[in-house]
């Protein structure tokens, strides 16, 4: 696990220049790699390489970065994990390649991978978690790859026919040569969704690769408007895939995810240096580190986290189910003096605005990981993979309801009922009334701002996977396309964000089993009855569970990793809040309607809504725009 970032100039730069700029790269991103960094410039193409290095294979200075190939022909600078290299080296004598391996790191098995392969099929044999950026020394090119479904960040961009590209954008940010604008329509979506969905930034001209695809810059060229290219699609694999299992029995399902699963856990608790894993005592996390503890030949370190209030609380189930396995167990209580102290450290942890509220117990979460292990494997992307969350069952049952009444009755009910106050429950009701159809339906269901055109001054929602989606595929149901639509945004632009930020930040490398490739192909080639049984999600992985885990110990409500944010708002960061939500500042940053904007605070404050969610997303980008905006032009 690493940072990389690098930097192309279209002005010639002396070789003092451009180790200045890398040094505040390195320095930028020094958190995603602390035990070796290095650069490499290229004077003949005025190009810069960075990388700083956390390191968990071959833990030895043969494993440094940036890695020329044996040919002398690539050079890589590489962040993540490839699991099967070493099944890879085999593969590539086979083929008759014959490397005199210098080290045992999976950088080297990436890039002489490449040199002998190529980048599609490298790619296509890669299993992993990645971000890399290879430079062709006789074609004079740069290519940028991301892994299947984007654990691992990249941006990219041009600005002034110079070219920039980074792990954090932070390590773009801080480039003298960089001054951007903000994306308005990006910050909207930010708004609506409390994150912001690829392919865009919070900057104008820089955009997030997309998962699964990689890009070629000739910069003899200057082509700006280029698009990438898919390696892999999630669509199109479960597209084949869909009914390879159709008529399965429910033993044979679980009996194949078991042996999957193992497998994949194997591959995946590869490491030299300490690893463990979180555990909320939920069913996602309680399997993975049930199946850790399957293969492990001692006690598996595990780790949760808790809060006072009752309400949010889980670490207690946690340490039940840790006793259970029979884990070495620890977990931490967040208290209001750790919330004052974290939210301040938010705009440099995500370096981008970012709005899930859960991102302060993850970083907690991380910060105490951090000072046991150095990798820790998580439970994320069950939700989505095995139809957990709640909205899945409820949202075709509600949508069948809507839909018997004619849209334009449905539009004048919305525009009578506008000119009254509303509970929440009502106002979310009457936001859902004009959808014009199911994909509408649920994009109203998970919009937090109904009118977020009126609030980003300026702005409209911007092109994106989620803004684009607007037909079912019939090949699916209704749920499962929602399963579809999640695993293609939420779960990459959201949750996997807030994990690899929240971890690196703390030097830890995290790692996601549900999102193997092939775990995931048999998961889709599965009926949806073993998923969502009795208007209850993850049936099967709960009878899975159950193998290992007493269903008493996880046979409850379903929580998520949710926090007190409306109490927080009105107690212990009220003031930090309203000194980010004052109509002055509002109206002098020029990026918020300040009547909007205070109205809804001042409800909130009243207690007569908890609008915490709304407020958070602005919050987050006042926060951050506070803490960037001396890069920033108007």
């Amino acid at each position: 696990m690493c940072g990389i970032a690098g930097f192309y100039s279209h002005k010639v730069l002396n070789h003092s220049e451009f180790t200045n700029i890398g040094e505040k790269i390195l320095n930028s991103i020094n958190h995603r790699g602390p035990d070796d960094k290095g650069f490499w410039v290229n004077q003949s193409n005025n190009l810069l390489f960075c990388q700083t290095r956390l390191s968990i294979l071959d833990l030895t200075v043969k494993g440094h970065q940036p890695m020329h190939s044996s040919n002398c022909k690539f050079t890589i600078i590489f962040n993540g994990e490839i699991y099967n290299h070493i099944k890879i080296r085999k593969l590539l004598e086979a083929d008759g390649c014959l490397v005199n391996w210098s080290s045992d790191s999976d950088t080297e098995t990436l890039i002489e991978s490449l040199v002998f392969w190529g980048i599609e099929k490298t790619l296509n044999i890669c299993v992993g978690m990645f971000a890399f950026a290879l430079w062709d020394w006789d074609s004079k090119k740069l290519t940028l790859a991301r892994d299947r479904f984007g654990e691992k960040p990249l941006y990219w961009g041009w600005q002034n026919d110079n070219f920039y590209f980074a792990s954090e954008l932070s390590a773009i940010s801080c480039n003298p040569h960089f001054n951007s604008k903000i994306n308005r329509n990006a910050l909207n979506q930010l708004i609506r969704y409390n994150y912001i969905p690829a392919p865009n930034s919070i900057y104008e001209n820089i955009f997030k690769l997309l998962p699964g695809h990689y890009i070629t810059i000739d910069f003899n060229a200057l082509i700006k408007n280029q698009d990438s290219v898919p390696y892999w699609s999630l669509f199109s694999n479960i597209n084949e895939c869909k009914y390879n299992n159709e008529n399965i029995t429910s033993d044979d399902a679980i009996n194949l995810i078991d042996d999957k699963l193992t497998d994949v856990i194997e591959k995946q608790m590869l490491s030299d240096v300490p690893i463990g894993a979180f555990l909320s005592g939920g069913i996602d996390s309680s399997t993975i580190v049930s199946f850790m503890q399957k293969v492990s030949t001692k006690p598996i370190k595990s780790f949760s986290i808790g809060f006072s209030n009752v309400k949010f609380d889980e670490a207690v189930y946690a340490k039940e189910i840790a006793n259970h396995i029979g884990t070495e167990h620890t977990e931490l209580y967040i208290s209001d003096l750790d919330v004052i102290n974290l939210v301040s450290k938010m705009p440099y942890v995500f370096s981008e605005p970012f709005a899930d509220s859960s991102q302060i117990p993850t970083f907690l979460l991380c910060e105490m990981v951090s000072k046991h292990v150095k990798v820790a494997l998580s439970g994320d992307a069950g939700d989505e993979l095995f139809g957990g969350y709640n909205q899945y069952q409820f949202t075709p049952k509600l949508w069948n309801y809507f839909k018997m009444i004619p849209l334009p009755l449905r539009n004048l009910s919305s525009k009578f009922l506008n000119n009254f106050e509303l509970n929440q429950r009502f106002e979310k009701l009457n936001y859902l009334l004009p959808a014009m159809n199911e994909i509408d339906f649920y994009k109203r269901m998970i919009s937090h701002w109904a009118d977020a055109d009126a609030l980003v001054l300026q702005s409209s929602e911007s092109n994106s996977y989620l803004s684009n989606f607007n037909k079912l595929d019939n090949k699916f149901s209704y749920q499962e396309n929602l399963m579809l639509m999640d695993s293609l945004t939420y779960l990459t632009d959201d949750i996997l964000v807030k994990v690899d930020r929240s971890a690196m930040a703390n030097s830890l490398e995290t790692r996601v089993p549900f999102l193997d490739h092939e775990f995931i192909e048999l998961v889709w080639s599965l009926p949806l009855n073993l998923k969502i049984r009795e208007n209850s999600g993850k049936w099967i992985l709960k009878e899975l569970l159950a193998k290992y885990v007493p269903k008493k110990l996880v046979d409850r409500p379903k929580k998520g990793f949710s926090v007190p944010l409306a109490e927080w708002l009105r107690g212990p960061l009220k003031n930090w809040a309203e000194e980010l939500l004052s109509s002055k500042k509002l109206n002098e940053d020029g990026y918020f309607n300040s009547i909007i904007v205070r109205k809804v605070w001042d409800a909130h404050l009243s207690g007569r809504k908890d609008y915490s969610l709304k407020l958070w997303s602005i919050l987050m980008f006042q926060a951050w725009y506070e803490s960037n905006k001396s890069n920033i032009s108007k």
